[in-house]
């Protein structure tokens, strides 16, 4: 056993993963008690941004919340069960992340989980608008390129929707193009950056390896095998599961940098930029993923798509504004 002196102090050094920062946020977790939702409260909790962290689900949260209750961090853990109990896991909250709904299966594409997920997610942002009309939204929930417009939509139906405050979390994209370019490369994988624009679907997503940081080169097969394995590396997670779930861990990093980044940018940090598909004028489609400034009200500027190069362009064509 390691004595309380000498007990080693437990750091996540990647990116906005890690931070010294604090303010008392209040953190919902919208189906807590799945494959997502257990590793992402984890590390939610490990957060010294997080002051309350309050989980949900229909199942087993009070047991999650107790067991994640016993780790000596600042936040505070409640679990909250049923729908009976929805409405009080939500009053107060400051950031709502949702990464309820059911994973996909071998042979399921995201579009496949569009009428289950799609129904839980309205009752979600339902009863968002009527508890916690101003948190950050953060979805998780596939479909994202169907659940953020369901999102909307709910939350318009309330009058209380800010176009600002909305995200689909597409980050796990980004983390995927940044460990593959990496490897690739041989590079540190947390010093690389690779946008990435579109949705959230197979061909809808669009690593702009051009704009990657540091830069990179690639010969044409080779780039177009790299951006066909980013748009299919959710699906290679669950072929190799094998039945037994989709990306869940990778998911739950992902969600929690994204959500880290939310809470810094509110807690004053600036240049925070992330990914994420909102409610965008920057080409035809109404919802669009983007780099995105972030602010303490949620979007500060949407960055745009930046140079494309002719292989990008030659796969965005079809939503680019002319």
């Amino acid at each position: 056993m390691f004595s309380r002196i000498a007990r080693p102090t437990i750091c996540i050094a990647t990116r906005s993963l890690s931070t010294s920062s604090q303010n008392n946020a209040k953190v919902a977790v919208l189906g807590a008690s799945g494959g997502i939702g257990q590793p992402l409260s984890l590390l939610l909790k490990n957060s010294p941004l997080v002051g309350e962290l309050s989980l949900f689900d229909i199942a087993h949260t009070p047991g999650v919340a107790a067991d994640l209750s016993h780790i000596e961090t600042r936040a505070h853990v409640t679990g909250y069960m049923g729908p009976d109990q929805l409405d009080a896991a939500l009053k107060g909250c400051d950031v709502v992340v949702i990464p309820a709904g059911v994973p996909r299966k071998p042979g399921m594409t995201r579009d496949d989980l569009f009428n289950t997920n799609a129904t839980i997610v309205a009752t979600l942002a339902d009863a968002v608008a009527r508890n916690c009309p101003e948190a950050m939204i953060c979805i998780i929930a596939n479909p994202v390129n169907s659940t953020i417009p369901i999102t909307s939509e709910v939350m318009k139906k309330y009058g209380v929707y800010n176009p600002n405050r909305v995200f689909g979390v597409t980050t796990l994209d980004i983390v995927r193009a940044n460990a593959f370019v990496a490897e690739l490369k041989g590079l540190d994988p947390a010093r690389v950056n690779v946008p990435v624009i579109g949705g959230h679907a197979g061909k809808t997503i669009i690593p702009l390896i051009s704009q990657a940081t540091p830069k990179v080169e690639f010969p044409a097969d080779q780039l177009s095998a790299l951006t066909a394995r980013i748009q299919d590396a959710g699906t290679e997670v669950v072929k190799a599961k094998a039945g037994a779930g989709s990306a869940t861990l990778s998911m739950a990093y992902a969600g929690a940098r994204f959500t880290f980044s939310v809470l810094d940018a509110m807690n004053g940090k600036n240049g925070v930029v992330e990914c994420a598909y909102v409610r965008s004028e920057e080409t035809e489609c109404k919802y669009f993923s983007t780099p995105l400034l972030l602010g303490k009200h949620g979007i500060e500027k949407n960055l745009g798509l930046g140079k494309l190069s002719a292989f990008e362009r030659s796969d965005t064509q079809w939503h680019i504004k002319t």
